[in-house]
């Protein structure tokens, strides 16, 4: 579910949280932003969050709170039905740390409404759907502008065939911010229906683990990878499976989380 165009309601109770709110209403359309009025009194203030939710919670697709998960919880449950039914919810700290996937992760689109605050906050997405968090493989990609999805899908099948691993175990597919706009990539994930996560250049370059470092890549993009740190630091402690390989144009990395039911 694309909720970049979706309706969504936007609720904080903090100052901080106001700051997070004003930036995803930037990239999410149709949202509003709910505050209290102890904060900022505006048009969508509100005095009491219970009688919010009781007014909105029928009318919108998908709420972002930000703020403690405890608070959203009791926010929302009198007016819990069905997970077909119900909005998508997602939790953000307000230090954009987790974007949590609270209320109607799989048939609802909160875990996609997660990824999609991630690539806007630079938060990391907290999935708990059992069929998404049992997918171990987190892949890494880096590519040249313009690279066609046929291709980036072509790589990606490549390199999960050296391992002899199924597309159906990857968790998402993750790359640095600067490839936002990258057509073949957004096609990818679109196509494959696996989550693509954008990370900053801060967050590849505080990379602890080992990897193929490139001062080449550092002088022309600003880090010395992309697809091994990529997918090393988009996970729970992952361990590279597949150091980069190049392929007509595009680098892949794989790594494997840390899961320990699957141990």
């Amino acid at each position: 579910m694309h909720f970049l165009t979706k309706k969504l309601a936007i609720i904080t109770l903090s100052k901080s949280g106001y700051i997070l709110a004003q930036k995803l209403k930037q990239h999410f359309v149709l949202a509003k932003v709910y505050t209290h009025q102890q904060v900022r009194r505006e048009e969508n203030s509100f005095v009491k969050l219970a009688d919010l939710i009781a007014d909105i919670f029928p009318k919108v697709e998908g709420i972002v709170f930000i703020g403690p998960c405890g608070i959203a919880v009791r926010s929302i449950l009198p007016h819990l039905q069905h997970k077909t039914l119900d909005p998508a919810v997602v939790v953000v700290d307000v230090g954009a740390r987790w974007a949590i996937s609270l209320v109607s992760g799989h048939e609802g689109g909160a875990n996609n409404l997660a990824y999609a605050v991630s690539n806007i906050l630079y938060c990391l997405p907290v999935i708990t759907t059992t069929s998404e968090a049992q997918k171990d493989i987190l892949a890494g990609i880096g590519c040249k502008r313009g690279v066609s999805k046929s291709r980036l899908k072509a790589c990606l099948l490549m390199a999960l065939d050296k391992l002899g691993l199924d597309l159906s175990r990857v968790r998402h597919l993750a790359t640095i911010d600067l490839k936002k706009q990258e057509t073949g990539l957004l096609e990818l994930s679109k196509e494959l229906d696996i989550p693509l996560l954008f990370l900053p250049k801060e967050r590849l370059l505080a990379c602890w683990q080992s990897y193929n470092k490139s001062q080449f890549v550092y002088e022309r993009v600003g880090v010395f990878g992309v697809a091994e740190p990529a997918c090393l630091v988009s996970g729970h402690f992952p361990e590279l499976i597949l150091e980069k390989t190049i392929c007509k144009g595009v680098s892949i990395a794989l790594a494997r989380e840390s899961c320990m039911s699957l141990v």
